[in-house]
């Protein structure tokens, strides 16, 4: 294979990787007869599936630019690099959470990897109103496993702190969250953009509000400033792939190293949209009314799972330079050590909140929207709903201090999908 970069394409995916043994030897040897489909409907990268008489694999190769945008915004092939070095910690961090890597080309920015058949993009189960298996448990428990393993309290100081110069030359991808997460929403950029002529008042008064702006940048600063884990960067409802019965994880291009509350905070803001958005998926009252009620059973278990494992590995796993069991428990202080993790967790839980209602307001007034409300087409059903959002999403940030746990943060929900006050 050539060094020089050459984007794939479904016509010369077989000629350029036929002599890659790891596709060969899963798919067949002769390479003629693969079917090659380009099936990337991501905002930044080609992804191929390929299946030969023997089996199927995924090729997932970077753009040197924003698909979602075009030539016009140009961007690191390195980001394949990240995700590869992401999706190998993940792997050892929580085994069989994510897909195996069967071969990575770092010149090309690709990376052949297992397809995940029958799944689909989570998403897409959520409008469809159907139910997977666990599936907060199971997300909650990766989100403490990668957290916590990736953090001081489990890595040895040394290992920790190359993984975070390694991880700091994701310069580009960060910077796409700093300023497309943290900064537009709040005001009229360029590239924002909102559905419904509908929220313009509300867009307006979200933009004026002062208290909402500093609270957005002091999460901007501990996303930038506080390395204490690495970070999936972008989880979400559409990185993660499921079936009914099993959930895996996806696309961890964005990895840093950052707070821990970022990634489950993240999928906590998805989770609520989802919720908020049903009355444009289900039309069925009683169908909507159960699957939302499922849609929130789901937060709950995402949370308690994350607060379960991470307990546990602070019990088992608490190995790294931060509170060291010779402060705690071989001195017999179990009191301290369970309060000290009662601390963190409540400071993960604050900025949980924080990160899920600016993920809220970005989905809805940024350039990166989710299908859950812009395909709603009624723009007359779409506006509350998304007001609904902003307006949850902005007492999750500015009352994250004040949740006494997920519960409290579900009856909010339920009060924004009502109309009431969150």
């Amino acid at each position: 294979m050539s060094e020089d970069y050459q984007a794939l394409s479904s016509a010369t995916l077989g000629a350029r990787l036929g002599g890659v043994d790891a596709l060969t030897s899963r798919l067949g040897p002769d390479a003629s007869s693969w079917s090659v489909r380009e099936v990337g409907d991501g905002n930044l990268n080609l992804v191929f599936i390929v299946e030969g008489s023997e089996g199927a694999a995924v090729v997932k190769q970077a753009l040197p630019y924003v698909r979602l945008v075009g030539e016009s915004w140009p961007l690191p092939l390195t980001r394949a690099f990240f995700e590869y070095h992401a999706l190998t910690r993940q792997a050892a961090r929580d085994p069989g959470r994510v897909p195996e890597i069967y071969h990575y080309d770092e010149a090309q920015a690709l990376i052949v990897m297992e397809y995940l058949t029958p799944h689909i993009i989570l998403r897409h189960q959520m409008m469809a109103g159907r139910r997977v298996a666990s599936l907060g448990r199971t997300i909650g428990a990766f989100c403490a496993r990668t957290a916590f393993r990736g953090s001081d309290l489990s890595m040895p100081a040394r290992d920790k702190k190359a993984d975070v110069a390694l991880f700091s030359g994701n310069v580009e991808l960060c910077d796409i969250t700093e300023n497309l997460v943290f900064t537009e929403p709040y005001f009229d950029a360029e590239m924002n953009r909102h559905t419904s002529p509908q929220l313009d008042a509300v867009v307006a008064e979200l933009r004026q509000d002062e208290q909402l702006k500093i609270a957005a940048q002091h999460f901007k600063r501990a996303f930038t400033a506080r390395a204490e884990t690495m970070c999936h960067g972008d989880l979400h409802t559409g990185s993660i792939m499921v079936t009914d019965e099993a959930a895996r994880v996806i696309d961890p291009e964005f990895a840093f190293y950052g707070p821990m509350g970022f990634d489950i905070g993240m999928l906590l803001g998805n989770y609520l949209m989802a919720y908020l958005a049903m009355p444009g998926h289900l039309a069925d009252n009683d169908a909507r009314t159960a699957y939302q009620d499922w849609l929130l059973e789901v937060a709950v278990d995402t949370w308690t799972a994350f607060a379960d494992n991470f307990a546990e590995l602070w019990q088992t796993e608490r190995t790294g330079v931060l509170y060291p069991k010779t402060l705690y428990e071989d001195q017999g202080h179990y009191l301290a050590s369970d309060a000290a993790l009662r601390e963190v967790l409540g400071e993960i839980f604050a900025d949980a909140l924080g990160f899920a209602g600016i993920e809220m307001h970005r989905r809805i007034l940024g350039l990166a929207h989710i299908a859950e409300f812009d395909t709603i087409e009624d723009a007359d059903m779409r506006a509350p709903l998304e007001e609904a959002a902003l307006r949850l999403g902005r007492t999750l940030v500015l009352s994250r201090n004040g949740y006494a746990g997920i519960d409290q943060v579900v009856a909010a929900a339920r009060a924004a999908g009502r109309g009431g006050k969150p």
